[in-house]
């Protein structure tokens, strides 16, 4: 019944949020060299909460988390006297320590299986680049939001993705960690799912509500991990 597979990158693949903690990091240091002033008046929980009111301010952006952050990083540069166009080069920095990502330890050797299996779809809300954390070799492609113009869990980014593997949405198996953008937005386009909630994700998060017991119709696999599912799939 599977054909293909399209996979979540962040907090699916590897924890996302270590990887934004050290990007912001790397930004804050170039600032503090190059625009002090903005170094000084945005610390990381200043500049965060501009990027949610440059959110608030722009919702046809939604899907383009880069282009958020860099009008957020041209906001926060002349509101403190810099020069905006500090904005890309500050940007740039952030987003080659955003691509250092670290995989969970089953991801490898699940994705080597699954890959020998089946084609291998990325597909994502956030701006990682496949080719930059090392995994590209097994993928066959990505599609992302920015690059689709929506985000999950809308339907047409799953249609895009299915239409990329040449698959009828039936066909499909997205995997991912988010209830709602993976597992809703996926099962409401056709596609079969698989939530990916780890051990330490679930003892983050809490516990699964009822609603989130009671998966859309369709094959739905609920596993702690990707090698689960490589299991499951006879991978």
């Amino acid at each position: 019944m599977i054909a293909a597979l399209t996979l979540d990158l962040d907090d699916t693949l590897w924890p996302v949020m270590p990887t934004l903690l050290r990007a912001e990091a790397a930004l804050q240091d170039w600032l503090r060299t190059h625009a002090p002033a903005t170094a000084t008046a945005f610390d990381v929980p200043t500049l965060q909460r501009l990027r949610g009111e440059v959110a608030r301010r722009h919702p046809a952006l939604a899907h383009d988390m880069t282009t958020l952050r860099l009008i957020t990083l041209r906001e926060a540069l002349t509101t403190s006297g810099d020069d905006p166009a500090l904005a890309e080069p500050a940007f740039t920095v952030f987003f080659a320590e955003r691509q250092r990502v670290q995989w969970y330890a089953d991801v490898r050797p699940a994705l080597e299986r699954l890959a020998a299996r089946f084609p291998l779809l990325a597909l994502s809300n956030g701006n990682a680049e496949l080719a930059a954390t090392g995994l590209s070799a097994y993928f066959v492609g990505a599609v992302s939001a920015r690059g689709c113009g929506v985000a999950k869990p809308a339907p047409r980014i799953f249609e895009v993705a299915c239409a990329e593997l040449r698959c009828t949405a039936g066909q499909v198996m997205h995997v991912g960690d988010d209830w709602r953008l993976d597992v809703v937005g996926a099962r409401q386009a056709g596609l079969h799912t698989a939530w990916i909630r780890r051990p330490e994700a679930a003892l983050h998060h809490g516990p699964a509500s009822p609603a989130e017991d009671a998966a859309p119709p369709g094959q739905h696999l609920h596993l702690d991990d990707l090698l689960a599912l490589a299991d499951a799939l006879g991978a």
